[in-house]
């Protein structure tokens, strides 16, 4: 199932949200004009490689940021055009209405902090990995999160596709972005290059955080969704 849009109207222009997608675009356009090598040399100088975070040690001598920072350039930081173009399809279509709910200013703490809460989770499950960990998916994961708490009866128009069943159908956040977690759980350990526990520890933290976040908002979460 692929979200293409929610039936989920906005009061205000998503200028965080857009923002944080043109910046994540920047980044991928700096990153494809790298050669291979360079382009290596760019994950481990910008990516959260959980060795250097747990023991404090850069892997490389000519580390070009302090250790810490590498947990937030990381977040803009991806493997390739299909994982920045799924990455910001799910926040545009998520994003825009966290972002309506808690206002600019929560909107962008809200976003990094869960996204270094995903990035923990990652850390505490390899914390010996040298492997570079990049890109926003965990921090859309909170994203996520906050959306279920928030709209769970939202339609989402999804693109489904089951073998030949190809479809566009309006299914409730709850059931696509259930199955998205179920998924993450289902593979959480498998490794193939994905922080799943990322995803996990980020979900968890945004439908949990996003409670404290709205009710300083002032903001009521909607009844009913139709």
């Amino acid at each position: 199932m692929i979200p293409l849009k929610d039936d989920n109207p906005t009061r205000t222009f998503p200028a965080v949200t857009l923002g944080i997608i043109g910046l994540n675009i920047l980044f991928f356009l700096y990153e494809i004009g790298l050669s291979p090598a360079q382009r290596e040399t760019f994950f481990y100088q910008l990516g959260a490689i959980p060795f250097e975070i747990t023991h404090l040690v850069p892997l490389s001598p000519q580390k070009a940021i302090p250790l810490p920072a590498s947990l937030f350039t990381a977040m803009f930081v991806h493997g390739g055009f299909v994982h920045l173009a799924g990455n910001m399809l799910y926040l545009w279509v998520f994003g825009n209405n966290i972002e309506d709910a808690l206002g600019h200013g929560k909107f962008i703490a809200f976003y990094f902090l869960v996204g270094l809460i995903a990035s923990f989770s990652h850390i505490l499950s390899a914390p010996d990995s040298p492997v570079p960990m990049v890109g926003a998916s965990g921090a859309i994961a909170g994203i996520l999160g906050a959306y279920v708490y928030l709209f769970p009866r939202a339609r989402i128009r999804t693109l489904v596709i089951f073998f030949f069943f190809i479809s566009i159908v309006r299914i409730p956040a709850i059931l696509v972005l259930g199955v998205w977690f179920l998924v993450q759980i289902l593979n959480a350990g498998g490794g193939g290059g994905v922080a799943w526990y990322a995803h996990i520890g980020g979900f968890l933290a945004g439908l949990f955080l996003i409670i404290g976040f709205s009710r300083r908002r002032g903001f009521r979460r909607p009844s009913a969704w139709e």
